[in-house]
């Protein structure tokens, strides 16, 4: 399409799409917009580069387990005696971070992810600058390093876990006895590992923001895919392009309360009633373990089950 931007109405809404997202002819229901369409069939209505959307005009779109527990644990961060943790795990980042591609964030994209994280989480502006002296050798430290671990959990649900650790021998051990005390197993590798892409994550405060706003800066930063989650909007990036739109968003004032690389899911398998129950309490001992940084999984949890888990 030659145009420099295509205009969308549903419900006496409108919003400029620019040409960066492609017009895809198709066929819906209800009021849509001709000429697009459902990303995924039965899931809602949502946002991709490559399809005009807008949560509103339908049912938010389902949010993926990874994303349900990233909201569960920000939440109890706040609420719980866990911050200390959180900072044990980022300052393990960050010297990792330093150590595998120097001190200097401007040229270290890990480095400077770990820091606005840190920062996101309070953590004091000393801690962090020690952890990256220590991971550069300026100060003497532990070396950590970076180890996956790929598993299952409870109605064979698929597990991607990652680890920070001076010890892999002591890590795996441990892991695994988390994983067969709360019904799941060590998989070897490459079991799970097909089933996730690695994409970049930004969160938006869904209350602070208009929904079209935060949809147009989104597509303008060349974002890739833009969901509704509960009080919040979740932008899908490439890797690739991580930096470049959260430069974008900050360039027209739009600020987010987190961003992150993860693991998201191809497809996700429901679970409910006693196994989502016994699978966030696997999530909660993996979590608790100080070596475990980030854990992926592709769990489609009960609704009223991970209410209950947030409260």
């Amino acid at each position: 399409m030659e145009e420099a931007s295509v205009r969308a109405t549903a419900q006496g809404v409108g919003v400029t799409v620019p040409a960066t997202a492609a017009y895809i002819s198709g066929s819906g229901s209800g009021p849509w917009p001709r000429g697009c369409r459902r990303v995924h069939p039965g899931m809602g209505w949502r946002l991709r580069r490559h399809a005009i959307h807008h949560p509103t005009w339908q049912e938010e779109a389902p949010v993926a387990g990874h994303n349900k527990w990233s909201q569960i644990k920000r939440k109890k961060a706040v609420n719980d005696q866990k911050r200390g943790k959180i900072f044990t795990k980022l300052i393990r980042e960050i010297s990792v971070a330093a150590r595998e591609a120097g001190g200097d964030p401007d040229y270290n994209p890990r480095l400077r992810l770990a820091i606005d994280t840190a920062k996101s989480e309070n953590m004091p502006l000393e801690n962090i600058e020690r952890a990256i002296k220590r991971g550069t050798g300026e100060l003497e430290g532990v070396d950590y390093e970076d180890v996956s671990y790929e598993a299952y959990g409870p109605s064979g649900v698929a597990l991607y876990i990652t680890t920070t650790t001076d010890n892999q021998k002591r890590t795996v051990a441990e892991v695994r006895h988390i994983l067969e005390k709360h019904g799941g197993n060590l998989g070897t590798d490459g079991s799970v590992a097909w089933q996730f892409d690695r994409k970049g994550q930004i969160y938006v405060d869904g209350g602070r923001y208009h929904e079209e706003a935060v949809l147009e800066a989104a597509l303008e930063a060349g974002a890739e895919d833009m969901t509704r989650s509960g009080e919040e909007f979740v932008i899908t990036t490439e890797v690739a392009s991580f930096h470049e739109v959260q430069q974008g968003l900050k360039e027209v004032g739009l600020e987010f309360s987190h961003a992150e690389l993860a693991m998201l899911p191809r497809n996700e398998m429901p679970i409910g009633g006693a196994e989502a129950e016994k699978f966030l309490k696997l999530l909660e001992a993996l979590d608790d373990h100080d070596d475990v940084q980030k854990i992926y999984s592709n769990a489609d949890i009960d609704d009223q089950v991970m209410a209950e888990a947030i409260s």
